[in-house]
């Protein structure tokens, strides 16, 4: 399922608490993804369920998961009433499956080769949190025949948001590290700055975004 969004789709990932989450909803971002896997920003399913609920109406959660059991993915997804969910990592298409059709909506993070599974609603790129992979996978998606949209991530900061949103028909953007103090700890500073300057670039954008194509 789509998610309702109008502009462009902003997610501050790796959330820990809900000053952050708060504070980056209210500079603007649409979204506020949780990590449930083992990482220095992991978070348990009882904290993040505090933040969510005091999420004000119309903000997203998504929680990310990576080579998780596909049961645990939809029993944290529906327990917490997450907006979405990010898998990461190696899934099998029957695991896929067995997600999707238990919870809301699907995120899929893939690879530099810039190809997706069909039992997704959105893809992410790349999988490794560098600048230089996103480069080369959104080089390899504008020319492939790619149907879902796609949200830029790794290595993603305050400034190159600008050249990625301005040049390429991203669907949406998503910042973690470099909108840190340390890992889990956001940056009131460089949040502010990522928010603002995807806002900036999206409405001075250079290319043009066909949600037709997307079906949004």
């Amino acid at each position: 399922m789509r998610l309702n969004v109008e502009g462009l789709f902003i997610k501050i990932a790796g959330v820990t608490s809900e000053e952050d989450a708060l504070f980056a909803i209210g500079l603007g971002a649409n979204a506020v993804g949780f990590d449930f896997g083992v990482s220095p920003r992991q978070i348990s399913a009882t904290n993040a369920h505090d933040i969510i609920r005091r999420l004000p109406q119309g903000a997203l959660s998504v929680g990310s998961f990576r080579n998780e059991m596909p049961q645990r993915v939809v029993e944290i997804s529906n327990t917490l009433g997450l907006s979405a969910v990010q898998l990461e990592g190696a899934w099998a298409g029957s695991q896929l499956a067995y997600v999707r059709e238990r919870v809301n909506t699907v995120f899929r993070r893939i690879g530099v080769e810039g190809r997706g599974p069909e039992d997704a609603d959105y893809l992410v790129v790349p999988e490794d949190d560098d600048h230089f992979a996103l480069n080369a996978a959104l080089d390899t998606l504008r020319t492939s025949d790619a149907r879902r949209p796609v949200v830029a991530s790794g290595g993603l900061d305050p400034t190159n948001v600008v050249d990625v949103v301005q040049n390429f028909p991203v669907f949406g953007v998503e910042a973690r590290s470099a909108v840190e103090q340390r890992p889990g700890v956001k940056d009131p500073v460089r949040l502010g700055e990522f928010i603002a300057n995807a806002r900036w670039a999206f409405e001075h954008a250079r290319v043009e975004r066909d949600f037709n194509e997307w079906g949004l």
